[in-house]
């Protein structure tokens, strides 16, 4: 092992990542004594974590934290053309004491669409950061002065139309639907300071029904849970891009809203912009959830269920969400 490497960072206190890799490879029989580390075992099980080593080192070496979790990613992760350090070292946002980075493959290229790209959208189930790394993109644009201001809008189910029939000021009737936003900009933000930029209107949130006649200049644009957009609505929000400014559409096509028999705008814009020169898609899977572990099997066993309904003869997919 090379001087410069700090063991302790690399296997953790106590040594939880070098037990991590020894039940990621239940055959190798790893000894570590002093700076020398031996691998022993079947040889595509030794090569396999001879590159996962080698990557762990390259992110201690570069002073990222090295968890057991990260052990795992790297080791599952499937990077053509790149390595795990390379998507796991990669920066987007550093705030609050905490760096913001792809912890996937798929979070990796959905990032470089966005930096790349006027309009991204970014598809996939629950937890796979299409909203927070939006965000963090944001943030990382308006620090820089690639933007004036941040946009982020949400359809309400009811598609802004019945906002009035709620009680409260608009602020109030407005919250719940973007509270989530609220939530991912505290993460990147110092809370007094998010306040000043809302007063200024610096960042704005809104429901998407409030973005109709405008245009958008010079702005970072973010339409969250776009599943819930109407085809007409999403085609108002699109043209409402302005100069110098960048679009970021999110959604989950297996969680919509919508009354039933109304068609999402998500799941049709793919169809018709897909020729489109700089506008980017991004399908993000369950190899890209990056919440509890469960999650990912939950989106899966979801996924294995649809399809055997869809499939059934007979059967009836009636009231089913999306």
């Amino acid at each position: 092992m090379p001087e410069g490497i700090d063991l302790v960072a690399l296997f953790g206190p106590a040594e939880a990542n070098l037990r991590v890799l020894e039940e990621l490879a239940p055959d190798v029989d790893i000894h570590c004594r002093e700076r020398d580390l031996t691998l022993e075992g079947p040889t595509d099980d030794v090569d396999a974590l001879v590159t996962t080593i080698g990557e762990l080192k390259k992110l201690v070496a570069a002073g990222h934290r090295i968890d057991e979790e990260t052990v795992g990613r790297v080791h599952r992760m499937e990077v053509p053309g790149a390595s795990a350090s390379e998507v796991l070292g990669e920066n987007i946002l550093s705030s609050r004491g905490r760096t913001v980075r792809p912890k996937t493959f798929g979070q990796h290229q959905y990032v470089n669409a966005i930096r790349t790209h006027t309009i991204t959208f970014g598809v996939g189930p629950a937890g796979t950061g299409k909203t927070y790394l939006a965000m963090a993109m944001a943030v990382n644009a308006l620090q820089h002065k690639d933007v004036s201001r941040i946009i982020l809008t949400r359809p309400a189910v009811e598609a802004g139309e019945k906002l009035g029939f709620l009680p409260g000021t608009l602020n109030e009737k407005i919250d719940p639907y973007v509270r989530p936003l609220y939530d991912a900009l505290h993460d990147m933000i110092e809370p007094d300071r998010i306040r000043l930029l809302l007063d200024s209107g610096t960042i704005e949130v809104a429901p998407l029904a409030y973005m109709r006649g405008r245009t958008l200049n010079d702005a970072f644009v973010i339409l969250d849970e776009a599943q819930n957009t109407t085809p007409e609505q999403m085609k108002m929000f699109l043209t409402r891009l302005g100069f110098n400014s960048r679009m970021v559409v999110t959604g989950d096509a297996t969680q919509i809203d919508l009354p039933g028999g109304t068609r999402s705008g998500l799941k049709v814009v793919r169809d018709i912009l897909s020729g489109v020169d700089d506008i980017a898609f991004c399908e993000l899977t369950s190899k890209d959830v990056v919440r509890h572990s469960l999650v990912s099997a939950i989106v899966d066993a979801y996924d294995l269920w649809s399809a055997a309904e869809e499939s059934a003869p007979g059967r009836s997919r009636k009231g089913s969400r999306g």
